[in-house]
């Protein structure tokens, strides 16, 4: 296990891509973020974990899967996560990429809005979002596929701890955070491209809200990175940043100011120090207090999953997949 180390939000400021051929640049700059990041701090602490946004690479601009898997899907890992692994062994860091859309030959029909944690051994984990903020994107949840028998919530024990991931929308979901908690983790990278209004300004600051309230409830350190594009680069929405590095009592520990731009923060990650508190504490550890049996709710289908006539997606037939859901809640 690695002594205390440091890790690193990095938020990004691209132009939103329009083809896959832009990929490469963004990928340059981010690895010039990584080996600045950590050379410019080596003086005062190791920089051993870095995260970035989701969209870093590609986002899903087009209204057909048609046009995404044509323009910008590309398979992961890639010559790009090459390029994050050569960083990871250089300088013995762990980098979790930011999110790419990705195109796999075993499911033509989709797309997916992927994650992948990278070591000096490699790929450690590729995490596809659960769950995409619908009806806007049209990308496929896991739980869209049938017979789907990939780890949807992985978690690594790595040096510098058990490892988790969860892409943006995925966070306003307590199950799956919580089933990434069981699974094992003690650190959770949040990979987002949260917008305002809901992003990291008052009066709603859902980015800070949901940040703070996942780790706590999960006694878990919280590794958040946000984008920080303007809104010219990615509109309709203004992006406003405030990637954070928050502690599994849900203090933050830093936290880049509200706004766009890129920006970094560090904090100090102690998983010793966490262990000991999760193992020591009686009051306060809702993991342990956890009482499912009462939760009949998770048994139960609401959104349901698409079905094999409803691929490739598009916003009509999610639209309708969410009314039938609607109608399915206990208030209707």
């Amino acid at each position: 296990m690695a002594d205390l180390y440091y890790a690193a939000a990095c938020q990004t400021d691209f132009p939103c891509p329009r083809t896959r051929d832009e990929i490469a640049e963004r990928t340059r700059r981010m690895c010039d973020m990584v080996e600045q990041t950590i050379t410019g701090y080596e003086p005062f602490f190791d920089v051993r974990l870095l995260a970035f946004p989701e969209f870093a690479h590609a986002a899903p601009i087009y209204d057909s899967i048609g046009k995404l898997r044509d323009r910008l899907a590309i398979p992961v890992p890639n010559e790009y996560t090459e390029r994050y692994w050569r960083l990871c062994r250089q300088y013995g860091c762990y980098i979790q990429t930011g999110s790419f859309l990705e195109a796999d030959p075993d499911h033509p029909e989709v797309v997916f809005n992927t994650t992948v944690l990278l070591g000096p051994d490699g790929v450690r984990s590729k995490y596809r979002k659960v769950n995409p903020w619908i009806p806007w994107e049209i990308h496929a949840s896991p739980h869209d596929i049938a017979g789907y028998d990939a780890e949807c919530f992985p978690v690594v024990a790595t040096e510098l701890g058990h490892l988790g991931v969860a892409i943006c929308y995925d966070w306003l979901f307590p199950e799956t955070i919580r089933q990434i908690a069981f699974n094992g983790a003690e650190i959770i990278v949040r990979i987002s491209a949260y917008m305002d209004p809901w992003g990291a300004t008052p009066p709603l600051d859902w980015w800070t809200l949901f940040n703070r309230a996942r780790a706590a409830e999960n006694s878990v350190y919280v590794v958040a990175a946000n984008q920080g594009a303007s809104l010219d680069h990615y509109p309709p929405f203004s992006w406003p940043g405030g990637s954070m590095v928050v502690d599994y009592d849900g203090r933050i520990l830093a936290q880049a100011d509200a706004g766009p731009g890129e920006k970094i923060v560090v904090a100090p990650i102690d998983v010793e120090a966490l262990r000991k508190e999760r193992g020591r504490r009686v009051g306060h550890d809702m993991r342990a207090h956890l009482r499912a049996e009462l939760h009949t709710y998770l048994g139960q289908t609401w959104l349901a999953p698409a079905g094999a006539d409803q691929h490739p997606l598009e916003p009509d037939r999610i639209r309708s997949r969410i009314r039938d859901a609607k109608g399915r809640l206990p208030d209707r």
